[in-house]
């Protein structure tokens, strides 16, 4: 696939993803309820496969996790998620290189790209996770980007399952997103989650290069 042709389809994905996102209703607690009642005890495998697909779409996690929670109880719900995401995480991370990774090589002469690039490559499993608690930082775009740069994809799903622990966890144990009505409680766990998250990015910008040598001092010359 040529690359001209491999920017056309990464354009047309990229508009479906977006048209989906926009146009596939969020259902609500009662809608959850009944779905489930309809697919019985394969819930928990469609509720994987169904989360594991529509997340790679900018559709939000945070729905998915509270039907977990509200349909599998807290435990497999919890299970569910983690594996879920890490399934979205990796076909994100794969079909965004197999699209767009020859496109941004073409352009890491430029400054910006390629300090963003070597910012994920470089901090490796601390900046995935680290970004990856932060809330306002959206799951699927992320995974595209970290797909397009040099990220290497052990430390990229390693970093994604770490920094998605303990939203997934406060989402289905105290997540109440469908109805409108957000606990307090998860409002301070999001918090908690992006000052640890801001933490995690400072260390790795400030990650400084090795300290050039010291030059040793020339020996005194024979007094006159």
């Amino acid at each position: 696939m040529s690359g001209r042709t491999k920017l056309i389809v990464a354009l047309a994905v990229l508009a479906l993803f977006a048209a989906a996102a926009v146009l596939v209703p969020i259902p609500g607690p009662a809608d959850l309820r009944a779905w489930a009642a309809a697919t019985g005890p394969a819930t928990p495998v469609v509720l994987l496969v169904a989360y594991s697909l529509l997340t790679v779409v900018p559709i939000p996690r945070t729905v998915f996790n509270l039907a977990a929670g509200l349909l599998v109880g807290t435990t497999a719900g919890i299970a569910i998620g983690l594996v879920a995401t890490t399934i979205a995480a990796g076909l994100s991370f794969g079909l965004a290189r197999l699209l767009g990774r020859d496109l941004v090589t073409r352009h890491l002469h430029r400054s910006s790209v390629r300090a963003v690039n070597d910012r994920l490559s470089d901090g490796g499993v601390l900046a995935i996770t680290s970004l990856r608690l932060i809330p306002v930082v959206p799951f699927a775009p992320f995974s595209y980007l970290c797909g397009v740069s040099s990220v290497r994809l052990t430390p990229y799903l390693a970093g994604t399952l770490l920094g998605s622990v303990p939203g997934t966890v406060a989402v289905v144990v105290l997540g109440d997103a469908l109805t409108g009505d957000t606990p307090p409680a998860l409002l301070a766990c999001y918090g908690v989650f992006a000052l640890v998250g801001a933490i995690g990015l400072v260390r790795v910008f400030r990650k400084r290069a090795p300290a050039a040598p010291v030059p040793e001092p020339e020996p005194a010359g024979p007094a006159g």
